[in-house]
């Protein structure tokens, strides 16, 4: 179903929820599960036919696309209409707020038992949605699930296939593992009790959701790579300074980890240094966050690379004296 609409959708039911501190009770599935896919969209008409491809030729059914569009001035909402009158599509393209706002209205518009966010410039692998509904079958206690994803270029070509560490809550935090937005799926119940994304931290919401689900529910680390990342110049991961801003005001805001173990604490701690040494602008400010990531966990920091960071700014200095002796010497 193909619409326009003139004004913005409600979604102020779908903002972050201070959920039950107890595990969220899910009830059995049906025998053929509804999975409900958001794809947020804005600017990305290169691309999004290729998502939403992805997603009709998977072999599992019923599943439902729910395209929400930001008014994107170039070629996205021709893309869209090209599908015609698929009942498996639908799709608005109206001004929004931004991707967070965007992924809201389409949780606000899906019925499905199983949920899932898929970047408009992202793809799932070949019968993705069928692993996932037998793995949900087989672990009623699971209301989150995730596996690993693909890095590709822009166009398309594999970059890099790597696994990422076991599940734990612990590792989540400490980096040590991380969930990829294009390869969760939940199940809507937990939807229900956690709410959406938070529009205070847009460059973290999704992250933010799975920590509030972890603390709620069982999370499953599936075997398989499920989604295909594609790397360009356009994606949000090159806003560093305000990737490390939100996460760490997620952080320090999140009342499950304030009122969380000792332990626990700590390894969120650790994850705050860990992305500030992956996203430090210089190489200076590195060596500080990896100094301090030694200081929480040694085994994640060790010596080594510390001192290697200390000596880089020396380097740095050395490298543009040479380089301006060089330069007069000519």
């Amino acid at each position: 179903m193909n619409s326009k609409a003139n004004t913005l959708m409600t979604v102020s039911e779908l903002l972050p929820k201070t959920a039950p501190p107890e595990p969220v009770a899910l009830p059995s599935l049906p025998a053929q599960p509804l999975v409900s896919i958001v794809v947020p969209s804005f600017k990305q008409g290169r691309f999004i036919r290729d998502t939403i491809d992805s997603i009709l030729q998977q072999s599992y059914r019923p599943l439902t696309i729910h395209v929400i569009d930001g008014n994107s001035p170039d070629d996205t909402v021709e893309v869209l209409k090209s599908y015609g009158d698929i009942p498996e599509l639908q799709w608005v393209s109206e001004p929004d707020r931004g991707v967070v706002h965007a992924v809201n209205k389409g949780f606000a518009q899906v019925t499905g038992d199983i949920v899932a966010i898929q970047s408009s410039d992202d793809v799932y692998l070949p019968e993705t949605i069928a692993k996932i509904v037998e793995t949900f079958r087989k672990n009623p206690d699971c209301g989150l699930l995730y596996g690993d994803s693909v890095k590709v270029d822009a166009d398309g070509r594999e970059l890099l296939r790597q696994d990422t560490a076991p599940y734990t809550l612990e590792n989540l935090l400490t980096m040590r593992t991380w969930i990829p937005q294009p390869s969760a799926f939940f199940r809507r119940e937990m939807l229900d009790a956690c709410g959406g994304w938070d529009e205070s931290i847009p460059y973290s919401p999704d992250t933010d959701l799975w920590l509030r689900m972890a603390f709620r529910t069982h999370v499953i680390k599936h075997d398989d790579f499920l989604s295909a990342r594609r790397m360009h110049d356009e994606q949000r991961d090159t806003q560093k300074a305000k990737i490390v801003r939100d996460y760490t005001q997620m952080i320090r805001q999140s009342p499950d980890i304030a009122a969380a173990s000792t332990k626990l604490q700590r390894a969120a701690q650790i994850g705050c240094e860990v992305i500030q040494v992956r996203y430090a602008n210089t190489s200076w400010e590195q060596m500080q966050h990896k100094w301090r990531l030694r200081q929480l966990s040694p085994e994640q920091m060790p010596l080594q690379s510390v001192i290697k960071s200390g000596l880089q700014p020396i380097r740095d200095v050395l490298s543009k004296i040479k380089r301006r002796l060089v330069g007069r010497s000519t």
